[in-house]
């Protein structure tokens, strides 16, 4: 029989402590970054937010120090060191190239973390929007892009082509369409709008006329003009016309990215959910219910719901699936 000394000092296998396995996930986009860290059984220790990490909008440096910030943020709620977090998936707006993201990979090498992999921001959403079963995700922050994936785990995107190009139902686009509107409606080339009056509050100017200034301003990016979606919503809720057509305009092109990833995944007779991640989504029905109505255009059985997770737990829990087999040999 053991003493109570021996039973002290056994360092048998089964005796060893289990070491806590730690993931982290980090969401980065055109406005700000969010990390969590979580254990090996889904919870979340500690939360962690910053600026922006898009970095074909703040550069590959600026990026870096922002989810550095956001990850330390999040280690401190958790009250964990950095060095004990086993892998870590960071899905950044921006980040679509391959050449973008390991250009990212070796500017966060600083961070010292045994597993890291930078990926774009629609892979974790859609991720998270389903839990890695079929459907498709709509993003609409700053830009917007969908992605789906389906039961042959074959997968594809459309939209995510940046505010020159592209980014259709996103903040960026949806303030383009209302500053269109006010110029209009200042120069009576248009309705009437409450939108003039919100625009000079927005942008810190007296008059509709000193607009041109603000918005050409050197300073003016395009994160700050975006921003301008938020009132546009709020408008649209309290009844103007205008700002209501552009939220629906916005909603319709929103659903038709989505049909279009449904039909190059060949989708159209599949049931599986539609999940919509983003801000824009404030507008709620208002820009739901023309989404809706294109997706069911193409697709009869898919639904719309919210994600079942937020994209930074799902980057989380998508480095804990990455990283199983390695999590197991620690």
């Amino acid at each position: 029989m053991a003493t109570t000394a021996e039973r002290s000092t056994d360092l048998s296998p089964s005796r060893r402590a289990k070491p806590r396995l730690i993931f982290a996930g980090v969401d980065g986009g055109g406005t700000k970054t969010h990390a969590v860290v979580m254990d090996e059984a889904g919870n979340v220790l500690g939360e962690g937010h910053s600026g922006p990490s898009n970095p074909l909008r703040v550069g590959i440096t600026g990026a870096a120090a922002a989810i550095r910030e956001a990850l330390d943020r999040a280690c401190a709620a958790a009250r964990i060191r950095r060095s004990e977090i086993l892998a870590v998936e960071i899905g950044l707006a921006g980040a679509r190239r391959r050449e973008v993201s390991a250009r990212m990979e070796e500017a966060l090498a600083m961070l010292a973390i045994r597993e890291l992999e930078v990926v774009g921001d629609a892979e974790i959403a859609l991720f998270g929007a389903t839990d890695g079963e079929p459907g498709v995700v709509v993003i609409a922050g700053t830009g917007s892009v969908s992605c789906g994936i389906n039961a042959r785990r074959r997968s594809t995107r459309a939209g995510g082509w940046g505010p020159l190009a592209g980014d259709e139902g996103g903040g960026s686009w949806i303030a383009r369409r209302a500053l269109s509107a006010i110029a209009q409606a200042t120069d009576g080339r248009g309705p009437q709008t409450s939108l003039v009056a919100s625009a000079c509050s927005y942008f810190h100017v007296s008059t509709a006329d000193d607009l041109a200034t603000a918005l050409y301003a050197p300073t003016m990016t395009n994160e700050r003009i975006a921003g301008f979606a938020r009132p546009v919503i709020e408008a649209a809720q309290d009844g103007d016309q205008i700002a209501r057509k552009i939220i629906k305009d916005a909603g319709r092109e929103l659903g038709i990215a989505a049909a279009a990833v449904i039909r190059r995944l060949k989708m159209e007779q599949d049931c599986f959910q539609v999940a919509f991640v983003g801000g824009v989504f404030a507008a709620g029905e208002l820009l739901l219910a023309p989404l809706r109505n294109e997706v069911e255009r193409v697709a009869g059985r898919a639904y719309l719901a919210p994600p079942r997770f937020g994209p930074a737990v799902a980057a989380a829990r998508l480095a804990r699936e990455h990283n199983a087999n390695l999590a197991l040999a620690v």
